[in-house]
């Protein structure tokens, strides 16, 4: 190497080579306490040297554990779940949801985070007995690996690398349990002289020193003439800048109503809270479906019901057609239908509520395309593919001549458009309120597959009570999972994250 390429270095550069002359290496604090440089200029000057092949920088990350706030009262009380088992058993194995909750002595969120946990662990059974839903529990299960884990770490902090298989698989359970468990990344980072850097530390030791501002004296003494001024390297890194812009996820969003605008679709807008009926009875869900339980739809508390006399009729046509199919030509599904339940006031749990009102709305045109990004709720327990409050594309077009292959066509534009999936594939499956229908699967390298939502053609027990007599296809999709694959992200909390990491980093286009 000639001295001449010496000019290409920074004087931080210089800096961390002399530092490493002795030993070929060292570690961050090392270099720190012989420099006195902050860690961001000795980052700065290893990431040039690195471009440069004369200095490899190695990491070693080590994750530590500990408990967090939700964690460490689990260490003293138990986890919910395990608290309700042990009530229960005690209480002779079987009870219903009142008399749960209150032997439980949990609270209203620990009751339902319990009950949540503890059907995912197989711990407890739910039985209709007439119109009493029950909890039967066997017998108490033995200790889980994630109680496993919280007694492991107690008050401690602790190596991942320690931890048993077992105790691995319990902080699985336990990571999409917020607080529960901490952790904590280290880096170390050593910096290694390359060859090429070795056969550059005498050149730099003899080399003269530089100057980065040439000074009013130096011109008027003349000094300049016999000093090295550095040169600038306009194609050096520099920090990154970080504008404002929006949320990707909310751009993602408004992207892609803007296409369905583009595509001729009228958005159709509802209440969060709705009746029973147009969530589930307008839709053909009998009053007895199992998604119809109170762990599968959040029921307002108060007002627990409201007023539908404004849809006597569409009520009357719905209820006829639950009991004995009124005249679409079923038998519909035969039972005695509850005006009570109908008027019951819930949190909407799916978007197909807002393609039921809309049929009724005074503003329907036929032929026409109306969408939603509606936001929904369900009960469930939170992990990397679920959340308790996700967003539905929620879709129906309306005519005469519709048929199920133009339905299919437009499920593959959302795919392969809106989500840029290579591969697309379609599963027969079942709603109450359409036939036939579909499930929508898609697959993108990286990605994997993924389970979009379903489709079909509405039944007639949906809109002749409503009053309609052409085709209707309708279609609910995750759209969280839309943006989960084209973006690439594997955990659904990341789309709501506060990271802000993870935010500046995401594309604007």
């Amino acid at each position: 190497m000639k001295v001449a390429s010496l000019v290409e270095l920074h004087h931080l550069e210089r800096k961390l080579l002399l530092i490493l002359k002795d030993g070929n290496e060292a570690d961050l604090e090392t270099i720190q306490r012989r420099t006195g440089l902050p860690e961001a200029s000795i980052s700065r000057a290893s990431l040039w040297l690195s471009s440069k092949n004369y200095l490899e920088v190695r990491e070693k990350e080590e994750v530590f554990l500990q408990l967090g706030s939700e964690g460490r009262r689990f260490l003293e009380e138990g986890l919910p779940e395990r608290r309700l088992i042990k009530r229960l058993i005690e209480a002779g194995g079987k009870s219903s949801i009142e008399e749960a909750k209150r032997l439980s002595r949990l609270s209203e969120e620990d009751f339902n985070v319990a009950i949540g946990w503890a059907r995912k662990k197989g711990w407890l059974h739910i039985k209709k007995e007439g119109n009493r839903t029950l909890f039967i529990v066997q017998k108490e299960p033995e200790e889980g690996f994630d109680e496993l884990l919280i007694a492991s770490l107690g008050e401690q902090t602790r190596s991942l690398r320690e931890l048993s298989s077992l105790l691995v698989k319990g902080l699985t359970e336990l990571s999409t349990r917020p607080n529960v468990v901490h952790q904590k990344r280290e880096v170390e980072r050593r910096y290694i002289l390359s060859e090429e850097g070795l056969k550059l530390i005498d050149e730099v030791k003899n080399a003269p020193q530089e100057l980065s501002q040439l000074t009013p004296e130096l011109i008027k003494s003349g000094q300049w003439r016999k000093l090295k001024l550095r040169k600038y390297n306009i194609q050096a890194p520099v920090e990154n800048v970080w504008p404002g812009k929006k949320q990707a996820y909310k751009r993602f969003l408004d992207d892609l109503k803007w296409k369905l605008v583009a595509l001729g679709f009228r958005e159709m807008e509802g209440p969060l809270v709705e009746f029973a009926f147009f969530n589930c009875d307008a839709l053909f869900m009998p009053q007895d479906h199992p998604a119809r339980e109170i762990h599968d739809i959040y029921y307002i508390k108060q007002p627990s019901s409201g007023d539908l006399s404004a849809h006597s009729t569409l009520v009357n046509n719905v209820k006829a057609t639950h009991e004995g199919g009124w005249k679409t030509g079923s038998s519909g599904w035969g039972y005695k239908f509850s005006l009570e339940e109908t008027r019951r006031l819930i949190l909407r749990s799916q978007g197909t509520a807002l393609s039921a009102r809309m049929l009724v709305d005074k503003e329907l045109e036929i032929p026409g395309k109306y969408y939603s990004l509606s936001r929904c709720y369900r009960p469930d327990v939170v992990d990397r593919t679920h959340l308790t409050e996700f967003n539905q594309a929620e879709g129906i077009v309306i005519g005469e001549g519709l048929t199920f292959r133009d339905l299919l066509g437009i499920l593959e534009m959302f795919a392969t458009e809106i989500a840029g999936a290579e591969k697309v594939k379609f599963r027969p499956d079942y709603f109450p309120f359409t036939e036939p229908s579909v499930e929508l699967s898609a697959y993108k390298e990286g990605a994997g597959w993924l389970e979009f939502g379903g489709a079909g053609m509405f039944r007639q027990e949906v809109t002749l009570p409503l009053g309609i007599e052409v085709p209707v296809i309708a279609w609910g999709l995750g759209v969280d999972r839309l943006f989960m694959m084209k973006t690439g992200i594997n955990d659904i909390r990341e789309l709501f994250t506060q990271d802000l990491e993870w935010l500046r980093k995401q594309r604007l286009t």
